[in-house]
């Protein structure tokens, strides 16, 4: 039996924001939902939330503890798993919700301070190096 689809509230379809802020479906139908803990999720949330058209945002590690209820290390977890699997980018203060599209493959660019790696990046940025991390 086929599922006939039908709008169920026609007075509240969802419209594009005027501070752009949907979700991609590739977060689901890519798996990301399953790869990442529910902190990391609602961090994710939380800054697709509040980002402007650009996926930019910077607020503070203290309020988005309070606004999420985790600790310190629980957010640097939450962060460092969202810029593990390329859904944002940080560098202190300022966080960027990454395009779920493939990026080109370009040469990797030097470390700074406060930017989260994914592994994969890592482990070229060590063999591009002969072994000096």
């Amino acid at each position: 039996m086929q599922i006939l689809k039908r709008v169920l509230c026609p007075e509240r379809l969802r419209k594009v924001p005027p501070q752009f802020s949907w979700v991609d479906q590739r977060l689901v139908r890519q798996r990301y939902v399953q790869q990442c803990d529910p902190p990391a999720l609602a961090l994710y949330l939380v800054l697709v939330t509040v980002a402007d058209a650009q996926g930019l945002s910077y607020y503070s590690d203290a309020s988005l503890e309070r606004l999420l209820g985790l600790d310190h290390g629980g957010l640097c977890a939450a962060r460092a798993q969202l810029c593990q699997h390329g859904l944002v980018a940080y560098e202190k203060p300022l966080y960027q919700v990454l395009g779920l599209d493939q990026p080109p493959a370009t040469a990797p660019s030097p470390p700074r301070a406060g930017q989260c790696l994914g592994i994969k990046e890592v482990l070229q940025r060590v063999l591009n190096a002969g072994g000096q991390p």
